[in-house]
């Protein structure tokens, strides 16, 4: 490995944005959580249905600093 690719190293963001679904209709949203942190899951008003419901993370959509 070449120095100059240890030293221009990108470091890795804390935080990461993830897609969070709703369990009853599908509904998305995207929520800011730390990197080390387990998978978020929360309760929240679901527009779709007028009532709160249980969101869970989808996926990872980028990092953010």
């Amino acid at each position: 490995m070449f120095l100059t690719n240890v030293l221009l190293k990108k470091a890795k963001s804390k935080s990461i944005m993830v897609q969070m679904e709703s369990l009853v209709s599908g509904h998305t949203f995207n929520k800011v959580r730390e990197r080390l942190a387990e998978k978020l899951e929360l309760i929240r008003f679901d527009p779709y249905i007028q009532k709160e419901s249980v969101y869970k993370e989808k996926k990872k959509v980028k990092s953010v600093k």
